[in-house]
Parts: C-alpha cells; structure tokens; sequence
C-alpha cells in the first residue's frame, strides 16, 4: 500500500459524490480506502492498534470528506483525538516522512471559499495540516471538488474530476 485514504462522512448512505470517488479506486493496488462510516459504528470502537497498523504501512495519508460546517465529519475528528494523540504524547517518529494531503468536497462554490466569509479553504484547513506537519510529514497541497450538490439529481457524477483525483492520490 502506497496511500491510505481516511475517510468519513456524517451522511455516508446518501453520499454521491464521494461514494463515486471511492468506487472510482477499486481496481487500484497502490490506494487502500479505510472508511471510518463504515469500519465503526460509534467512534468509541475505533481500534487504535489496526489503526496504527495502517498508518505504519502507508506512505501517503489522505484525509477525504465532504466539508460540512466548514470542518471535518465528527468521525474524523474523533479518530484524530483517539488515533494521533497518542502518537505525539509518546513522541513517535512513525510518520515522520509521510506525507498528507486532503480530498474535500464541498457544496458550494469556489468562490464561496476565498475570504469574503471570513476565511479561505486554505484556512479553514489549518488545524489538519498543522497537526501533521507537527508530526513530521511533508503536506500537499488540498484537492477541492466544490460546487458539489448531487441532491435530487441537480449534478451528473459522471463529470467528477477522477483522472485529477488519482492522480493527486498518487503523488
């Protein structure tokens, strides 16, 4: 395994968008998608040591998940707190040399996310990077899908970028 994707989302059983980007991996042998809305029920089960067995095997992490109120999926939240703290009270180089990207995507448009709401995409994906650049990996650039509204058939996930998409995966 090359990239481990980590990812949640609060409405999993009406997800388009990302259901597509997901199935659009499934012949992949470098990526290895680990759904937490699917693995766990309640984040109280998330099984720290396959967790760090994961994250051991990988070389790149991606986190990916739709931006709901302009933050994570509670599910990745918790897994940070129950995963990553760990990993920094016991001052463990294990992914040191990593490196971490984020898949997001978001309902509204580009635009929407360039400061005039108080902050940029960038921005409100500052906590993420910060804490994996403290614990050594190298960060990528994020990789945003917006203007994703995929109810009641408004948008055509057919026309979802998954040549770009792999290829930020992959590299």
């Amino acid at each position: 395994m090359q990239t481990l994707i980590l990812f949640a989302h609060t409405f999993w059983q009406d997800s388009k968008a990302n259901k597509a980007l997901l199935e659009s991996l499934k012949d992949s042998q470098d990526i290895k998608v680990h759904n937490l809305s699917t693995t766990y029920k309640h984040s109280s089960e998330i099984a720290l040591d396959s967790e760090l067995t994961l994250l051991e095997k990988a070389q790149n992490i991606i986190f990916q998940f739709p931006l709901f109120w302009y933050s994570t999926p509670g599910m990745l939240k918790d897994w940070q707190d129950i995963v990553l703290t760990p990993i920094f009270y016991k001052e463990s180089k294990m992914l040191q040399g990593k490196t971490f990207g984020l898949v997001i995507t978001a309902g509204g448009t580009e635009s929407s996310y360039d400061g005039h709401h108080g902050a940029t995409i960038k921005e409100l994906l500052l906590p993420l990077y910060h804490s994996f650049t403290h614990l050594g990996l190298k960060t990528k650039e994020p990789f945003c899908i917006f203007d994703v509204d995929y109810t009641e058939n408004k948008s055509d996930v057919t026309k979802l970028p998954f040549e770009e998409y792999k290829r930020y995966l992959l590299t």
